[in-house]
């Protein structure tokens, strides 16, 4: 592969990425009511940082990095939890809380890369399913306009452009070979931008208002406070981060043709864990290992690291130069959303493939998935059924992934790893019905 080959794919992972994690410093900020200024520095300052944790998860050392072709990202998980802390206990303790979590993550990788026995296909897979297939309305979302509640929502131009994108990227696998196949999602991106330009739904505002280069800075907005009930809650929401990166892992993994050691594992943790410390010591936040972009490497057919590196390269270059960053916030939303939609649908199938290796003839396995998979899918679609339960629990309980790994390894546990597990009189009936009998 070419270097300008390789950049080009590394810019194609950059736009994967870049939606789902501006997302989160807009929620964020927007919620505990930063200025234009904060929230400028918010969203580059998240970049430089995205670009500084993918660096350290790409290259292995002797103590971190999985050297997967991976990019990080803002944990999406933690938008609700970070904006709760910030809302009750000022935003100097939400970065102690995040700083907390980091460094429990960092100390904690060798316990939990030994404890990888916890998750088998079954739950890696049911996991990776969920990721994807939860992530889609919020690609739907995006197709219609972005704003549920805007009267415009579900425009016909809206769809039109988000649905010729989806068709660009389509065609492009359908039709196009080499490389140009490869270049599909960056494609229909950029394509799917210009049709809506013509249209007028291209604005380059936000690049005007940006300033041309500024550079990340500790404490920026305030020295951070260690306050014991929000670093529980941000250690619990990094746990559940941990497992959605064993599955992208454990996925790609599979996709490269690598079998992931317990080692490995451990590097790729505390990596993150230095990523979520770094994001509390520069004001942003906790990052993790992202799932949309196991749909580009799928999709792209491109395995190696080399991509991976330009885009870490990219994320940091955008993070110093607010202008050039902003040139990426102007792709409209339905834009994305269609991208968003075939990416996320590639994940959502790695995961079936995935369960593929199951034997789900063991009805054990098939009600860990079902069961996961439904509660993940379910909580997605109405959080909030648990609107009367304490704050605290809400924060683990609205999140579709958090809910749906968690059911996953507990159910895993109670029915494929108690000791002396025996099947149930039916099971061994089904089983023994669908098996050839040799005697």
């Amino acid at each position: 592969m070419s270097t300008w080959q390789a950049a080009i794919l590394g810019f194609q992972h950059l736009l994967a990425m870049y939606s789902g994690d501006v997302l989160v410093p807009l929620l964020i900020g927007g919620a505990l009511h930063f200025n234009a200024i904060q929230m400028a520095y918010l969203i580059s300052a998240d970049i430089f940082m995205c670009g500084i944790a993918t660096l350290l998860q790409l290259k292995r050392t002797r103590l971190t990095g999985i050297a997967l072709p991976v990019v990080l990202g803002c944990a999406v998980q933690a938008v609700t939890p970070l904006t709760a802390i910030g809302k009750s206990y000022g935003i100097g303790t939400m970065y102690g809380a995040i700083i907390g979590a980091g460094i429990f993550v960092f100390l904690s990788a060798g316990w939990f890369s030994k404890i990888k026995h916890l998750f088998p296909p079954v739950v890696t897979g049911s996991l990776i399913t969920i990721i994807g297939f939860t992530l889609i309305p919020v690609g739907f979302q995006d197709l219609g306009g972005g704003d549920v509640t805007a009267k415009d929502f579900g425009d016909l131009k809206f769809l039109a452009v988000g649905f010729l994108t989806i068709a660009i990227i389509l065609g492009l696998n359908a039709f196009a070979k080499g490389f140009l196949k490869s270049l599909a999602i960056l494609l229909g991106i950029l394509l799917g931008t210009v049709v809506a330009s013509w249209l007028g739904m291209v604005s380059l505002s936000p690049v005007a208002q940006a300033s041309w280069f500024h550079l990340p800075q500790f404490f920026y907005f305030g020295t951070p406070k260690f306050e014991w009930s929000s670093i529980l809650t941000m250690i619990l929401v990094s746990l559940t981060t941990m497992v959605e990166s064993t599955g992208v892992f454990f996925a790609l993994g599979e996709i490269t043709g690598r079998k992931i050691e317990e080692a490995d594992l451990k590097r790729g943790y505390r990596a993150e864990g230095i990523a979520v410390i770094l994001g509390g010591l520069f004001n942003t936040f906790p990052y993790s290992t992202f799932s949309e972009n196991v749909g580009v490497v799928q999709l792209s057919g491109i395995k190696t690291r080399k991509p991976i590196y330009f885009s870490a390269a990219f994320l940091l270059l955008l993070g110093l130069l607010p202008k050039v960053g902003a040139l990426a916030t102007v792709i409209p939303a339905p834009v994305l959303g269609g991208a968003m939609i075939v990416m996320f649908g590639m994940v959502g199938v790695q995961g079936i493939r995935m369960l593929q290796q199951v034997d789900f003839k063991d009805n054990n396995n098939l009600l860990v998935s079902a069961i996961s998979i439904g509660l993940g899918l379910g909580v997605t679609v109405y959080p909030q059924i648990f609107q009367d339960l304490p704050q605290a629990i809400q924060i683990v309980v609205n999140n579709g992934v958090v809910i749906g790994s968690f059911s996953a390894v507990v159910l895993n546990v109670i029915f494929n790893l108690r000791p002396n597990r025996l099947p149930h009189p039916a099971q061994a009936q089904v089983n023994s019905d669908a098996q050839p009998k040799h005697h």
